[in-house]
């Protein structure tokens, strides 16, 4: 967003103004204050006051002079960084990057980090906003309601405005927070009215009849600056102030007709005509005119001598800009001007000028005013292509005071209208948007522009859907938009790609995927959209996360955030959750919690309608299962699954009931997670619960089947989840030979992505079945690497739950008197049991410890921590 510095100075007070010494000694009696506020009409004098206080001020103060550009969120926020960046340059610059991503945090995250660096001020600061009628926005009332309710006590704010300020005065007003300057605080006294007139405006009048002119005016100082201007050398000075009357609006008109008329014809002309700028230097001046160079600059300087109510902007006399009054009035002129200016072609001018000189708003708005459609959407391309934070919402807003007639003759309008809601996340009416777009179209000719917007539209649709977890209408969309867009419009192509990849994705189809994403990154890559390119690549790792290729998915992720640079994008969460996982998988437990922490603090900037947080607090829930903190992470699912009820997020509801059966088998709830797992479609997990219900025969007849469909679509993830619980399932059944194999092909598919994991959180059990296949000589390094990492867990949850069949109560008690040295007789005499009964329970215990001697049941035990 590029910075107008012009914006940040601090008015000069006149050399020979009135020093309003009452009100000047009311605001800095008063400087500890959390918010000052000077409002009145245009023409009281407000910045002049406030300028006069700040210049015998001792406090850093910064000073920012608002426009109607600057009602957005973002643009506000940046250019209240870059204020306070004039009393320290290394103020907020987080903040800044944060607003310069393609997607904006939200409010609250802003705010916070914004309060968390005004807190670290360690003198008194004083921020001055000029102007701010101009911000009628409801996130910038909402903004700085937050702002003031927290502000520390460093910063002081100084709020000018034209308007009763939507801020929440009464609350500051009953804590005595608030200073507050009026209308008739602002109004000049006689006294002051004769020293303005006479020691300013350089007049030589009676007290008496300065006292008419402000009880005529009021006290309103321009009207008296226009009165003395209308005055200077006229001859009958007196008769014209004795039948000075009116209000207001009656006495300006006179007056400006006044002034108007004293003025050559060429500057009148002039004065009209760049009236129609915010603020103007002389090549802008030139160029809106079509006048010879210099000619802007000598004529601004020449208008500041002549006392022409022009104010200068900068030290250097560069840039100026109309009293907004005296502008007013000059515009309202220009729209009735006689001398049939065109304003169409000024404003064109003007829009040229701007985008020349990197304004991409201001050359937007004169392109809007000149109803310059073809420019408009040429620079809306612009515009998002460079993805300027506080431009979308700028856009939006002129295209809401577009008349249905125009977006009629201009379909394009309601796709751009469409686009741009998605930008900024909102998703209501954007359908709408896009069905009138296509009605619109029925009447055009099927030439390679219609067909090129009928295909923007579907990729459009496409995005929408897939925010909608709308798979198949993605699909659906993605194709149409590649058929009907043209070569060129590249943008639009790579979008495209991009949805169609996610599509595939969803359904299973990854070779599709791979290929469509792929193509993305291409496109992204050739037309420089980083946006497109970081979502493409964040599908490609998450398709070599599915083939088990955990190397390349941790390059592509770490690529990813170096192409987000500093920038901290929301949508790069999914690449650190992406390095979470594969952290999590080599069992690198600490850094794979640093990843999942930084990419919930990314997913948090969304806003709170979308899922993406929920996603990243179950990554942590299961590295609080793999450290056996069960109970921590049974309470924080119980909260997620109340959000996600409360919010409708039924997309996340069958990962939070995974990982609940997680928590519950953990726990040996068995019966719980067997009926759990009965509300979702999801058979492995299924299967996992048969296995620990020991109900092997039932798991492998779910198992063989799906493995086979696993193989059949490529599926190496899943495949590879199937084969351990098979390998599991046919241990349990005394298959000896076959769960080798099965656990052989499982190393297979996991060598060449280095997991660990996958293998450990099935427990005990499968720690047995390594160590049987080493010991038979069928494992390799990577098997006893697998093995090894056994030792690393710190606590494996209720090792019950990790046999082939849990003890029994009375098989516990046995064993423990049998780890006492206990012989058989003792035991059925100390348990008043058979002598055949204890040994029927010694046996059983053998076989539930897969041993055939008593010191090798007890060293079992005690390595299973059960005794």
């Amino acid at each position: 967003m590029p910075i107008l510095t012009t914006k940040f100075y601090i008015p000069v007070p006149r050399f020979n103004g009135v020093v309003r010494s009452q009100l000047l000694e009311r605001l800095k009696e008063r400087h500890d204050r959390r918010l000052t506020v000077v409002s009145a009409p245009a023409g009281f004098g407000k910045t002049m006051l406030v300028s006069q206080w700040i210049a015998s001020c001792k406090q850093p103060v910064a000073w920012l002079t608002l426009d109607q550009n600057d009602n957005d969120l973002a643009r506000f926020l940046a250019y209240v960084v870059a204020a306070l960046q004039t009393i320290e340059p290394a103020f907020g610059l987080e903040i800044i990057q944060r607003l310069q991503a393609p997607e904006l945090p939200s409010t609250e995250t802003l705010l916070l980090l914004l309060l968390n660096q005004l807190a670290t001020i360690e003198q008194h600061w004083i921020l001055v906003l000029d102007d701010y009628h101009w911000l009628t926005a409801k996130p910038i009332a909402a903004a700085m309601s937050l702002l003031l309710e927290r502000l520390p006590p460093q910063l002081q704010l100084v709020v000018i405005s034209r308007e009763e300020p939507d801020l929440p005065l009464a609350r500051l007003r009953a804590r005595h927070q608030l200073t507050e300057l009026r209308v008739a605080d602002l109004r000049f006294t006689v006294e002051e009215a004769h020293q303005f007139l006479s020691q300013t405006m350089e007049l030589d009048l009676l007290v008496s009849e300065s006292q008419t002119l402000a009880d005529r005016t009021e006290g309103w100082i321009a009207g008296l600056q226009l009165a003395a201007i209308s005055i200077q050398g006229q001859q009958a000075s007196s008769l014209l102030i004795d039948g000075f009357t009116g209000n207001h609006r009656f006495v300006l008109d006179y007056l400006l007709e006044e002034v108007l008329q004293q003025q050559p014809a060429e500057i009148q002309t002039f004065l009209l005509i760049t009236s129609l700028l915010d603020r103007m230097c002389g090549s802008l001046c030139e160029a809106v005119l079509a006048a010879a160079p210099a000619s802007g600059a000598a004529t601004l300087a020449y208008l500041e001598r002549a006392n022409l109510f022009i104010v200068p902007l900068d030290h250097e006399r560069h840039w100026y800009r109309y009293h907004h009054l005296f502008a007013d009035l000059l515009r309202q002129r220009l729209a009735t001007s006689p001398q049939g200016l065109d304003l169409p072609t000024l404003h064109r001018r003007a829009s040229s000028w701007y985008e020349a000189h990197g304004f991409g708003i201001e050359a937007f708005r004169h392109a809007a005013a000149a109803n310059d459609f073809a420019q408009v959407e040429r620079l809306i391309d612009q515009q998002i292509s460079l993805h300027f934070r506080g431009t979308v919402t700028t856009l939006l807003d002129w295209l809401a005071t577009v008349p249905k007639s125009v977006f009629e003759q201009q379909p394009s309008l309601w796709w751009r209208h469409a686009s741009l809601m998605l930008m900024l996340g909102q998703t209501t009416g954007v359908a709408e948007k896009l069905d009138a777009a296509e009605a619109a179209l029925q009447s055009y000719p099927n030439d390679h522009q219609t067909r090129n917007l009928i295909g923007q539209i579907a990729a459009t649709r496409a995005i929408l859907a897939l925010a909608h977890y709308q798979f198949e209408l993605t699909l659906a969309q993605s194709q149409r938009a590649l058929a009907f867009l043209v070569a060129d419009n590249v943008f639009s192509l790579t979008s495209a790609y991009w949805t169609l990849g996610f599509g595939y994705l969803a359904h299973g189809d990854r070779a599709a995927a791979r290929q469509a994403l792929t193509k993305a990154v291409s496109l992204a890559q050739a037309s420089g959209s980083t946006f497109i390119r970081i979502l493409a690549t964040i599908g490609l790792g998450q398709v070599q996360e599915s083939e088990n290729q955990l190397y390349q998915a941790a390059a592509t992720y770490q690529q990813i955030i170096e192409l987000a640079g500093e920038q901290p994008l929301q949508l790069i969460y999914e690449a650190y959750l992406g390095l979470a996982r594969i952290y999590y998988q080599w069992n690198q437990l600490e850094t794979a919690e640093r990843y999942a922490q930084q990419s919930l603090d990314l997913a948090q900037q969304y806003d709170r309608l979308i899922d993406r947080s929920i996603i990243c607090e179950l990554w942590l829930v299961r590295l609080q299962l793999a450290r056996g903190a069960n109970d921590q992470a049974s309470s924080k699912l119980a909260q997620l699954a109340q959000t996600v009820r409360q919010q409708n997020f039924s997309q996340r509801l069958p990962e939070i009931i995974t990982t609940q059966i997680g928590v519950l088998l953990a726990q040996a709830e068995l019966q719980a997670a067997a009926e759990l797992a009965q509300t979702i479609d999801a058979p492995l997990i299924q299967a996992k619960v048969l296995l620990a219900q020991s109900n092997a025969a039932a798991a492998l007849e779910l198992l063989q089947p799906l493995i086979q469909q696993f193989q059949a679509k490529d599926w190496l993830d899943q495949q590879l989840h199937g084969l351990i619980l098979q390998a599991l399932a046919q241990q349990q059944q005394g298959q000896k030979a076959q769960a080798n194999r099965s656990l052989q092909a499982a190393l297979a598919l996991a060598e060449p992505g280095g997991l660990i994991r996958i293998f450990i959180d099935e427990g005990l059990p499968l720690k047995q079945l390594l160590r049987e296949l080493i010991g038979r000589g069928l494992g390799n390094a990577y098997a006893r690497q697998i093995l090894a990492a056994y030792a690393q867990v710190p606590f494996i949850p209720n090792p019950q739950t990790a046999l082939i069949e849990p003890l029994s109560e009375r098989e516990l008690e046995v064993l423990g008197l049998i780890a006492a040295g206990l012989a058989n007789q003792a035991i059925a005499d100390q348990l008043y049991l058979s002598l055949y009964t204890v040994k029927a329970h010694v046996r059983n215990i053998y076989a539930k410890l897969s041993v055939n001697r008593r010191t090798l049941a007890v060293a079992k035990a005690q390595e299973l921590d059960i005794l």
